[in-house]
């Protein structure tokens, strides 16, 4: 999982940094909450962990953009000091899906970080081998995908990239995301390589009105697989963060 944090005690940042790496994830660190929203108008993450007390702007701020204008509703955990009924009652409010108050314990953060990603990805309570993205099915067992039910001849990597897709449809997904995501950190490969790959699977696939679906480029940023009857309301949205904030 891709996780930006918010957090401008620098050893405070490496510290949760260091549990998250040992936990299997990508984080990035930002010191201030114009260096994060510069972030989320050119990355796609998986979560945020937001301090509230920042030196320009805080991290409630950057919750309301977030929910304002971020292509998904990213989950937003806040991780502050401020400890009042009114301080977590108005986070809460404001979209955000868990408070922990500091200092943060590494067991009480990575359990309140697995139970939020169970309850926001339900997908994953269903225990299911078959993924129906119809016309698409998805065998995780065989590592088979079908289209109209016929197999598709597909490599490892386009395999792994297909279900990272679908998994996340109709979210804008930077190139860095994927990389990260699917090739994990190999310091030989460069955002190119998902580039390639995405030409090979439009092709592949067959992604396509007549089947449903279209995987868009989106310039500076990455791509977005959403079904073909919503690409012109996503394509709305994606331009509307531009004007605001590009």
């Amino acid at each position: 999982m891709r996780i930006a944090i918010l957090e401008d005690d620098r050893d405070q940042a490496r510290l949760i940094q260091s549990w998250l790496q040992e936990e299997g994830h990508h984080v990035d660190i930002f010191h201030s909450g114009k260096d994060i929203l510069h972030a989320l108008r050119s990355e796609s993450f998986d979560l945020l962990i937001l301090d509230w007390l920042m030196p320009d702007m805080d991290g409630f701020e950057v919750l309301k953009w977030a929910r304002q204008y971020y292509d998904w509703r990213v989950p937003i955990i806040f991780a502050t000091r401020l400890d009042s009924e009114e301080d977590i009652v108005k986070a809460l409010d404001a979209g955000a899906d868990d408070y922990i108050e500091k200092p943060l314990r590494r067991r009480v953060l990575t359990a309140r970080i697995n139970a939020l990603t169970r309850r926001l990805d339900q997908s994953l309570l269903r225990n299911t081998d078959i993924l129906d993205f119809s016309p698409y099915r998805i065998d995780l067992v065989s590592r088979i995908i079908y289209l109209h039910d016929q197999p598709l001849e597909l490599t490892q990597k386009e395999y792994d990239l297909s279900v990272f897709l679908f998994r996340n449809s109709s979210r804008a997904l930077s190139r860095g995301h994927i990389l990260d995501s699917v090739w994990g950190t190999t310091p030989d490969l460069n955002t190119r390589t998902v580039d390639t790959h995405i030409s090979r699977l439009r092709k592949k696939l067959a992604l396509n009105k007549e089947n449903g679906w279209l995987l868009t480029s989106i310039y500076q940023h990455g791509y977005r697989l959403d079904p073909s009857r919503s690409t012109r309301k996503a394509a709305a949205v994606e331009n509307n963060v531009s004007a605001q904030f590009g």
